[in-house]
């Protein structure tokens, strides 16, 4: 049974008419009268009584009038609140992002411009749980518009957003401070490099995120090897430094994450200088994506950074 049948008795249910009812379908009689017929035969039962002039509804007919009235009806008003949600969506801009950079960013730089642009922004909350393939795959399926991420040299699958499809604003600047917990005197529990007979229990990123490469390339290229022991993995900077600032081991954590702790004491650098590990932060967008409040949203960035 197709809608328009529906659409069709009704409108012969009105003018009482076939051919009155067929000029408001905008089709030809016969075939408005073959529409009638097969949604009779599809009902198998008589809806109109043509023997009447004007013409009438069988009880039958009368029954199925308010079904059809009810079910047109219901059909129009999720078709509408469909088509709300649609214009809704294509008024936000989908975000994803980590869950160290949703705490550290988010709230103070990116809702802030949105709300100032009148832009709603859909934080897809999931995000903050992925491995970073799994960013690298809602951008390039259209599934997000902007990304915001660390950036550093040796995180390859960051180059399969390439600059002909892809385009990046660095927002800021961060640093991998490697951190441990302090002894009673706020002094450090552990130093690098390490001794190779004790080396230092370290609570490393999971190999899919987006900090692991950059930890490890910057230890492989300093010229005393660090005597590291992995204890654990995590994929969230926050967890890693909990369970440093209870004393398990040594982390590179986001330098904005821990500054009020290093202050406070709770935490200590766990070596000089050359052991932190420099990274950008970026926000990234497909070329292609021609949403107006991208557009908008994009434009004050760059302004923003002139």
């Amino acid at each position: 049974m197709e809608i328009r049948w529906l659409e069709d008795f009704i409108a012969l249910a009105r003018t009482r008419h076939f051919s009155r009812a067929a000029d408001e379908q905008n089709v030809t009689q016969p075939t408005f009268s073959r529409r009638i017929k097969l949604l009779e035969e599809e009902m198998k039962v008589t809806l109109v009584d043509r023997n009447t002039l004007p013409l009438s509804l069988t009880p039958a007919g009368e029954i199925f009038l308010q079904s059809a009235e009810l079910i047109t009806r219901q059909l129009r008003d999720t078709k509408t609140r469909c088509l709300e949600i649609k214009e809704q969506e294509k008024s936000q801009i989908r975000f994803v992002t980590t869950q160290s950079l949703f705490l550290g960013y988010y709230r103070e730089f990116v809702e802030p411009l949105g709300e100032s642009l009148g832009i709603s922004i859909d934080v897809n909350m999931k995000s903050s749980a992925w491995a970073g393939a799994d960013f690298i795959n809602s951008m390039t399926a259209n599934e997000s518009d902007v990304m915001l991420c660390f950036w550093h040299p040796a995180i390859g699958f960051l180059k399969e957003l390439d600059e002909e499809r892809f385009e990046y604003i660095t927002i800021d600047r961060e640093i991998l401070v490697p951190c441990v917990a302090t002894d009673k005197q706020k002094r450090p529990i552990f130093e690098l490099p390490g001794a190779r007979k004790q080396p230092i229990p370290y609570i490393a990123y999971d190999d899919m995120t987006f900090l692991a490469p950059a930890v490890q390339h910057h230890l492989q290229r300093q010229h005393d090897v660090p005597q590291l022991q992995i204890l654990a993995s995590n994929i969230h900077a926050a967890s890693i430094k909990a369970m440093v600032k209870e004393g398990f081991g040594i982390g590179w954590l986001p330098k904005r994450l821990v500054a009020d702790s290093l202050n406070y004491g709770s935490l200590a650098l766990a070596g000089t200088v050359n052991w932190n590990v420099p990274l950008e932060i970026r926000l990234y967008r497909a070329r292609a994506n021609h949403n107006p409040n991208l557009t908008q949203f994009w434009q004050s960035l760059i302004n923003q950074s002139l």
